[in-house]
């Protein structure tokens, strides 16, 4: 038995989880109780929560998204599993720290640091029938885990999702908020930009029934990245329901330079490709968006530096108007500086001059990581 099915095998838990949609005592979507409402008025009693939090080189901000999550306004039982993976900062020391200052806590170690790895690790380290999804880079409001498990007993639904409500602290994350958030920066997307609650085809983070996880066969230790839209997707195929509730709005800290940036959306790039690879009916232009302006914009500058070549060596007619690609690069900086000019009448003039770099990073990033995208990238995990 591989490492991964061994680990998969492991979540397997006897304690009963809330009615699915469809089962005894489950609701359609939209449907809900006063007992679902609030527990706390004589409703079903609060379910018992496991939350599974995949940490590395995270020193910077696990203590606060840790201290977020302990004070969460729930009246269920709350254990957090952190599964710490090999970090060159103190994060695997500051988690032993605080494991040591509320029983609440367990700390395992993740060898490989893949995240994938980290939340089958945590997942089979815990014990309880709801299981939260929570980023050592997310700052969940009081009331998140309340909404979730409200929201899994009113929809039936078997992951439970809303917003990565990006917020910067130094100008340039803040630039990368108001990209992350913008339709500009990541298109149509409901878990970044906001929407009405409804079905989805994935979900932030995500609150889930462990049933529906086991069912899936855990998470795709394949995937270094996008592990959690691919397993939402094995989840719908399924059967089960993905629910967006835009109320689960999440506190998200971006990326702190230009280079960290440029790396995380690379990688985000690269693996939706793999996910398009493995999973063709879940292409859209959202996802080929991206790809298509890097291929325009490399395509455009070659093309303006071949007519100014040939002007320089006295061609005329066609290879001369080569030169007339260079409307491409230029159309879309043009746009970029037009949308940061908009944006500056409610950014602060530090904020919005950074704003074309946060923007051209994510998107000719992730575009060039999906152009060069290699096949095979969802190797076996190693070990």
């Amino acid at each position: 038995m591989s490492d991964q099915s061994g680990r998969q095998a492991a979540l397997i838990h006897p304690v009963p989880i809330l009615p699915a949609q469809g089962e005894a005592g489950g609701r359609p979507p939209g449907s809900a109780s006063q007992g679902d409402t609030e527990d706390r008025r004589g409703g079903p009693a609060p379910a018992p929560v496991s939350v599974v939090m995949p940490a590395r080189n995270e020193e910077r901000y696990l203590a606060e998204s840790v201290s977020r999550i302990l004070a969460q306004d729930y009246d269920g039982e709350i254990e957090l599993v952190l599964a710490v993976g090999p970090s060159t900062d103190q994060t695997r020391q500051l988690a032993g720290a605080l494991a040591g200052t509320d029983p609440r806590i367990t700390v395992i170690d993740n060898p490989s640091g893949r995240i994938p790895a980290a939340l089958n690790l945590a997942l089979a380290a815990s014990r309880h029938p709801v299981v939260v999804r929570v980023d050592a880079r997310a700052l969940l409001p009081r009331g998140y885990i309340r909404t979730a498990v409200r929201t899994l007993r009113q929809t039936g639904a078997a992951n439970v999702g809303g917003i990565m409500a990006a917020e910067g602290v130094t100008a340039f994350q803040r630039a990368v908020a108001w990209a992350m958030t913008s339709p500009f920066g990541v298109g149509s997307a409901s878990n970044h930009t906001g929407g009405v609650s409804g079905p989805a085809a994935t979900a932030y983070m995500g609150v889930f029934r462990r049933s529906a996880i086991e069912r899936a066969g855990g998470f795709n230790e394949r995937f270094e990245v996008a592990e959690d839209w691919e397993l939402n997707h094995r989840i719908r195929r399924s059967g089960g329901l993905v629910w967006f509730q835009p109320e689960l709005a999440v506190t998200y800290r971006p990326r702190a330079t230009v280079r960290e940036l440029a790396t995380q959306y690379f990688r985000y790039g690269r693996w939706r490709r793999e996910v398009c690879r493995q999973h063709p009916g879940t292409v859209n232009l959202r996802y080929l968006a991206p790809p298509i302006a890097v291929a325009a914009i490399a395509g455009g500058l070659l093309s303006g530096l071949a007519g100014l070549a040939g002007r320089a060596l006295g061609a005329r007619g066609w290879p001369a108007h080569l030169a007339g690609g260079f409307v491409l690069p230029l159309g879309y900086a043009a746009t970029t500086a037009a949308v940061a000019g908009r944006a500056s009448r409610e950014l602060p003039g530090s904020v919005a001059a950074r704003l074309p770099v946060a923007l051209a990073t994510m998107h000719l990033c992730w575009g060039t990581g999906f152009l060069t995208s290699p096949r095979g990238l969802a190797r076996p995990a190693a070990g």
